[in-house]
């Protein structure tokens, strides 16, 4: 039998769904009073690019590993490549000499493995944002038929360029980037 939230438990729901959006949690379990309980997934998993930002580049022979594909390597650089090229096509001058950028964890699924000459597209947007980090999604993908060949989140902390500590990002440069409030 399912458990009917009354209203006082849907309230408490609603404001539990916008904190899980905000977290860098998977999920969360929740415990009804009847002993039933629901495993929510967060929203933010599966974020919707509202404004990606492209960048391509061409498949080089200094890619390629011993297995004939592009070594992991590679993404990763690509993943910070489209980043920093996001940064510096948006941001003002002031935001781009007051902040820099440290990566605090790096996370990528590799689905369809990158030849030598493929034609590839980087596509990113930044998702949710906290004080801390803005969380930063990358797809990147074969432009000759659209196949994802990886997709990566990655957490970037905001850095005060004079004090190399870690600051917070005006409104104006959050609003900028981020797709969610903070």
């Amino acid at each position: 039998m399912r458990h009917r939230a009354n209203s006082g438990e849907r309230t408490r729901l609603a404001c539990w769904f916008r904190r899980l959006a905000e977290t860098n949690l998977e999920s969360v379990a929740i415990l009804f009073p009847s002993g039933e309980s629901l495993l929510v997934k967060n929203p933010a998993e599966n974020p919707k690019p509202t404004a990606p930002f492209e960048l391509r580049a061409t498949v080089q022979e200094s890619d390629i590993d011993g297995l004939g594909h592009v070594n992991n390597t590679v993404y990763l650089r690509w993943v910070q490549d489209v980043a920093t090229a996001h940064w510096e096509a948006l941001a003002s001058p002031e935001a781009q000499e007051q902040i820099v950028w440290v990566v605090v964890r790096h996370e990528i699924d590799y689905h369809i493995a990158a030849m030598m000459g493929d034609e590839i597209v980087l596509r990113t947007w930044v998702g949710a944002a906290t004080r801390a980090t803005f969380e930063r999604h990358t797809q990147i993908i074969r432009g000759a038929d659209a196949q994802l060949l990886a997709r990566a989140r990655t957490l970037w902390c905001p850095i005060d360029a004079q004090t190399r500590r870690p600051t917070r990002v005006d409104a104006t440069t959050r609003a900028q980037f981020s797709t969610s409030s903070p």
